[in-house]
């Protein structure tokens, strides 16, 4: 027998050396409080969509290391990676489904440690006397996010961040065929008291504009357009934060650093239209009125309306408002409100629900509205805010 050559062996066992790295199961363990986890898995499980063609985009990446275990969600358009303290006895990384995890963890008990340890493509999740094993795909095949460059950054404190959402969201549209008004437009714009950050959003029946001062380092940004699902999924992590907000965006990029959780979006490839030219500039005739006042009244006529758009008549004479509503199948409903307006007397109709979702956006105790006549938009006003304004269609009643 001839013995094999020594290159030969080498090779032999190099091969052999390969098959066995690449055979052995992948490892992770850690102990990780209940609270903490459930946190943050809700944040990243809601980016999850719960039907999906592709498997992987069901699961959530978790990688546990340094002390730290952090979760990543995408939807290809929008990703999420969030970390938070952990006991790691092992370091290691996976993916599991994402929904079936946040419900595991959500049903255990409050302040429970919850155990994780992977062996071999299963994940087992150990707290008190219950044990859950969870089928798992392999890191490698989930899909990275890459944010490319993003020239443009700056800072915006929690708070303003919170009101530019809050005030413009509800005026998004839904209806896809029109998708670059499926989002805020965010951008830098010129007001009377020299430059600011500007949030408009608008479906076609009302429109919201609200603008803080211009943070250092916007000034030269692109106009963007921020996909309604990921204004949803920030304002849940604005919650969290008393500070300021990083932001960090290209012409088709946007992301948000938190202490903890980093947010990443696509954003809508379109070009959002010239709202300037739906806020009208020669609406002469004044109604200040209490706001909350005027809000329930709203709310108690429209009860009696049967239609789809729960439409609602003003009638306004000298100080003093009647709201009425008229139903073929229910009735009527009327109600009379003080209010101050000295113009000439006017009746006009809106969708009861749109109006008081403006009037939801009023936090001072007056509401301004300036108008035309029956058929011309109306711009409505906090008293005490005049960085928000909204303007409102007319319906005919």
């Amino acid at each position: 027998m001839v013995a094999p050559r020594v290159h030969e062996s080498l090779e032999t066992f190099d091969k052999e050396t390969v098959t066995d790295i690449k055979r052995q199961p992948d490892l992770m363990k850690l102990t990780i409080e209940r609270n903490a986890l459930l946190k943050a898995l809700g944040h990243v499980q809601s980016v999850v969509e719960k039907r999906n063609t592709i498997p992987i985009l069901s699961n959530v990446q978790i990688e546990a290391g340094d002390g730290q275990l952090s979760l990543t969600a995408t939807d290809l358009d929008l990703a999420i990676v969030e970390q938070t303290a952990a006991d790691i006895a092992q370091d290691g990384a996976t993916t599991v489904p994402a929904h079936t995890l946040h419900d595991i963890v959500r049903k255990l008990p409050d302040g429970a440690q919850v155990g994780f340890s992977l062996d071999d493509r299963r994940l087992t999740l150990d707290s008190g006397r219950s044990r859950f094993t969870l089928a798992c795909l392999p890191k490698e095949d989930f899909p990275v996010m890459s944010a490319g460059d993003m020239p443009h950054r700056f800072q915006v404190p929690a708070a303003d961040l919170k009101r530019l959402i809050d005030k413009t969201r509800f005026a998004i549209s839904t209806e896809e065929t029109r998708y670059y008004l499926n989002g805020i437009y965010l951008h830098v714009a010129e007001a009377p008291d020299g430059q600011v950050l500007r949030a408009v959003a608008t479906d076609g029946h009302r429109l919201a504009r609200v603008e803080i001062p211009v943070p250092n380092g916007a000034v030269g940004m692109p106009g963007i357009i921020v996909p309604r699902k990921t204004v949803a999924e920030l304002r849940k992590l604005i919650d969290e934060v008393d500070g300021e907000v990083g932001i960090a965006l290209s012409d088709t990029k946007i992301r948000f650093n938190f202490d903890h959780a980093v947010l990443t979006s696509k954003l809508i490839d379109g070009t959002f239209p010239d709202y300037s030219r739906v806020i009208p500039e020669g609406n002469d005739r004044l109604l200040k009125i209490r706001c909350g006042d005027f809000a329930r009244a709203v709310d108690r006529v429209s009860t009696i309306s049967s239609d789809k758009s729960r439409s609602v008549k003003l009638a306004l004479a000298e100080d003093r408002i009647v709201l009425s509503v008229t139903s073929p199948e229910n009735g009527t409903a009327t109600e009379e409100l003080a209010a101050s307006y000295g113009s000439e007397d006017l009746e006009i109709g809106f969708n009861s629900r749109y109006l008081l979702d403006i009037l939801d956006q009023v936090q001072g105790d007056e509401v301004e509205a300036r108008l035309a006549d029956a058929a011309s938009p109306t711009i409505l006003q906090d008293g005490s805010d005049d960085r928000a304004l909204y303007v409102l269609m007319p319906m005919r009643v």
